[in-house]
């Protein structure tokens, strides 16, 4: 018997009526069974007639009780929303990047950098050894010393997730075999009721110190157990979906039970929730696989419980419960992890406050805290969200894994509500504030993302918490996901990046190519390789940047008077559809295979202006073209950029520079797609300014040119900028030489920041993250010192020191003492001589007079207290 379809009817409806069908089915056969035993005793000129009465009132009776359930359904009332996205997503797997394209090479640049350097980092830095020490656990094994963080397992499991999804754009039976070999490790850790975590396994009597003594006793502060768990699991399901197998499955599985069992809100559980959210979402992931409801119900309790248990604050966004909270605070990767956990639980339950309550909290993210790369997380003081239009940009955090999770958040609330805004902040955030975190050649990482740099950001080869690159390593090979949906009968075309794909729609199959050159020109070609689903709509969406709105929010607003236009054509005509109040430009028709749809977007260059209320931005603009933003770099500019002042109304040209000039030498021989490619650079005119030594100021006619901000700091540490003044007051001129500046630097801890002490600039106060500043961190109760080295011998009189403290979060606070001392010419060191008291002020001005002396060199000395390091801004001295 044919089987109803779900697409007929409600979902809810349909497994009601399946079910019956089914066992009807069974009585129908047994019942047909014994008609027919007769039937073929009759005449065989009597046995048509009898069979043809037997169908019909077979088919007639299905049919009745069809419509009779369906009457009785719409009798009892609207039948309840279905549990799940309304929209669904085209997986992975049946998107295939092209190589020749902007993120083909991205992905191609994984495969042969990013992903095999962290498996060779998982091998050097000891993550595979936890497991296998995990095996055979001893007293002896100093977990803290032999494993840093509790959190390292995480970083196999990311690393084998980025490798799933490459193996869907390029199977490799060499990385599978690898792969399997991992998973071999990591099974033989596992405990026999599925616990897994190697910071206790290794030595159970004697674990690391945030593990706590017994299972899930600090999970809400350090342990980060929970947080292994949502790691391995959102690996496990893209591994089962890549590869078919059940290996790393089953291990995420039986962890996964371990903890149903464990932790809830029952009599002998531990009634905790996670320190560091992302289990939710992976549980829910998890039930998507399997089926099995208990581990959504466990995500839910994760989501209902917080702002109810022990531990309550803002960081771990625990203060509220989670339906009363309306503002991002705290940890921003945290933030954002729970609230995609958050839509994925009311997708899944159908809890409409959950949805009610991530629209909020949306909203305040979008309107108030976002910057205009998409980066999310304003302060290193946590890694956290800062106030509401609290925006710096030199000391702008926007941690890469944050970026990742704000892609995550609007993904799902646009499967929740269908509505372009969503992914116009996903493809900001994107192309700028994600991509920013791993360079072009796929072998240096970003943590923080700044918008502004004097030189003390530079990129790195990997770091001691490598969780950035790991979570980059399994994202960016996963985006081939993103690319399209499908509801109904409509298919959105969400980003524009050059593929092909074949996905169902009304359970009919459709192929559908793409081509593009998108962002560098707005030219996007879409062919229709086959259809059997007949009539669909087609849903392109129109990018905010096109309809004239950076953002979906008064947070940003172009400044100049551009309107861009666009075009589409089906098969070289006018296309006969109009944009929606979604905005997606819909069209709808009997497509036929070699249907070919042309999008043109024209793609100005444009400068932005951000609400008057963001006070780091005021007076100034930021540049951007299609969904890049740009960005004033060094190298680029033979004077200081952060001198500059740009017109009103300026005028661009259009350049390029070859890929190669941003590709590590030792990196190019392997990243032969990037040969003969550039990248589109800008050039406007502008202005330095500079103080004389009367203080008069003095302006000099520049060209500033322009890279996109995802390809700064590929060449070297140094200035670059992001928001460039156009009103004065809003500019930074160069002031007159000090004996600081012209100084020789040197410190016993000399870090890329140390220039920092000596660039004249001083903040506004103890809060002000916006100038550089230089720390001694992570050295604590140790005596530190720095020295002016002058070109030759200067008399001083006064010093004046500005400390650098981020408490109550951070690990500096000012120091317990500090004393100068100058050097003779033999060399040695001595005490200035009738100094003042030596003040420690949070960022003010902390100045000591003493007897002149004339010397060569000068000399800080600073006791850090004994459980944080020292910082400073800025030291003078005259």
């Amino acid at each position: 018997m044919r089987r109803l379809s779900k697409t007929a009817i409600g979902d809810e409806i349909f497994t009601v009526l399946d079910e019956f069908f089914l066992r009807f089915t069974r009585f129908l056969r047994k019942f047909a069974k014994a008609w027919h035993t007769p039937v073929r005793r009759l005449k065989p000129c009597q046995r048509p007639k009898l069979q043809h009465q037997y169908h019909t009132m077979k088919k007639n009776l299905i049919m009745t009780v069809a419509v009779a359930t369906l009457a009785m359904a719409v009798q009892a009332g609207k039948p309840k929303a279905a549990p799940g996205y309304p929209i669904t997503p085209v997986p992975f797997t049946s998107v295939k990047l092209w190589n020749n394209t902007f993120w083909g090479q991205r992905l191609e640049t994984s495969r042969r950098v990013t992903i095999p350097l962290a498996f060779s980092k998982c091998e050097t830095e000891g993550r595979y050894k936890n497991f296998e020490r995990a095996v055979h656990p001893s007293d002896s094994y100093d977990v803290n010393k032999l494993m840093p963080l509790s959190f390292d397992d995480t970083d196999p499991y990311k690393t084998i997730e980025g490798a799933s999804y490459i193996l869907q754009t390029y199977p490799d039976a060499r990385l599978k075999h690898y792969i399997d070999s991992v998973l071999d490790i990591i099974g033989a850790a596992q405990e026999p009721d599925g616990y897994l975590y190697t910071a206790r396994t290794q030595n159970p009597k004697h674990p690391h110190g945030w593990a706590g003594a017994t299972r899930w006793s600090k999970e809400e502060d350090l342990s980060h157990e929970l947080y292994n768990l949502g790691h391995m699991v959102e690996g496990a399901v893209a591994h089962w979906q890549a590869t078919g197998s059940r290996k790393f499955l089953d291990i995420a599985t039986r962890y996964a039970d371990c903890v149903v069992r464990e932790v809830g809100p029952r009599a002998g559980q531990a009634c905790v929730v996670p320190g560091h959210q992302i289990a939710e979402m992976a549980l829910c992931r998890l039930y998507l696989a399997t089926g099995n409801r208990k581990y959504l119900d466990e995500a839910k309790f994760f989501l209902d419980y917080r702002g109810k248990t022990e531990i309550k604050n803002d960081y771990s966004q625990s203060r509220l419960p989670v339906l009363q909270q309306d503002e991002a605070v705290g940890h921003a990767v945290r933030a954002t992890y729970m609230y995609a956990g958050m839509a994925d639980v009311a997708a899944l339950t159908g809890d409409t406050a959950y949805i009610h309550a991530i629209d909020r909290i949306w909203d305040n993210i979008v309107g108030r805290k976002l910057y205009i790369t998409g980066g999310i997380g304003a302060t290193s003081n946590g890694e956290a969200f800062g106030k509401n239009y609290e925006l710096p940009n030199m000391s702008a955090y926007n941690e890469t894994c944050a970026a990742i999770g704000n892609v995550y958040v609007n993904y799902r609330l646009f499967l929740l509500h269908g509505e372009s805004k969503y992914y116009d902040v996903l493809e900001r955030t994107l192309y700028n504030g994600l991509i920013d975190g791993v360079s072009m050649d796929g072998g240096g990482f970003f943590y923080p993302n700044p918008l502004e740099s004097m030189g003390q950001h530079q990129r790195q080869a990997w770091f001691g918490c490598a969780c950035c690159p790991s979570n980059v390593c399994r994202f960016l090979p996963s985006l081939p996901g993103y690319v399209y949906a499908v509801r109904d009968r409509s298919v959105y075309v969400n980003l524009f990046l050059s593929c092909s794909s074949q996905f169902d729609v009304a359970g009919r199959r459709v192929s559908i190519s793409q081509d593009t050159r998108y962002p560098w020109d707005g030219d996007v070609a879409l062919k229709v390789e086959g259809n059997k689903a007949g009539v669909f709509d087609m849903k392109i969406r129109i990018p905010g940047w096109v309809r004239n709105k950076p953002v979906p929010s008064d947070l940003y607003a172009y400044s100049d008077e551009l309107r861009p236009t666009y075009s589409v054509t089906v098969n070289g005509q006018p296309a006969a559809a109009e944009l929606t109040p979604d905005g997606y430009y819909t069209i709808r028709r009997n497509w036929r295979k070699g249907d070919v749809v042309r999008v043109h977007f024209d793609i100005p260059v444009r400068t932005v202006r951000a609400n008057n209320k963001v006070e780091a931005d005021r007076g100034q603009v930021c540049v951007e073209r299609g969904p890049l933003v740009y960005a004033a770099e060094w190298p680029d500019n033979a004077f200081d950029i952060m001198n500059v002042l740009v017109g009103q109304k300026p005028v661009f040209t259009q350049g390029s520079m070859p890929y190669d000039s941003f590709i590590a030498d030792s990196l190019k021989g392997r990243l032969t797609q990037y040969r003969g490619l550039a990248v589109q650079t800008l050039s406007m005119p502008a202005q330095t300014l500079a103080y004389d030594k009367d203080g008069r100021l003095a302006t000099h006619d520049v060209t500033l040119k322009l890279i996109p901000y995802f390809a700064w700091a590929h060449r070297g540490n140094g200035n670059m900028k992001v928001w460039l003044p156009q009103d004065v007051r809003a500019a930074r001129p160069a002031v007159p030489v000090t004996l600081a500046s012209q100084a020789e630097i040197a410190s016993s801890t000399p870090t890329r920041s140390l220039y920092s002490i000596a660039d004249g600039l001083v903040p506004a106060d103890e809060n002000d993250r916006s100038v550089p500043y230089f720390h001694w961190w992570p050295k604590q109760n140790t005596t530190e010192w720095i020295t002016y080295t002058f070109p030759e011998p200067k008399t001083v009189q006064t010093s004046t020191v500005y400390w650098y403290d981020d408490q109550p979060w951070g690990g500096c606070k000012v120091p317990d003492s500090w004393t100068l001392n100058y050097q003779d010419e033999a060399g040695n060191w001595h005490p200035v001589t009738h100094a003042d008291a030596y003040p420690t002020q949070r960022g003010a001005a902390c100045t000591v007079h003493f007897d002149p002396v004339k010397t060569r060199a000068i000399r800080l000395d600073v006791k850090q207290p004994e459980k944080h390091s020292s910082g400073l801004f800025e030291w003078m001295v005259k």
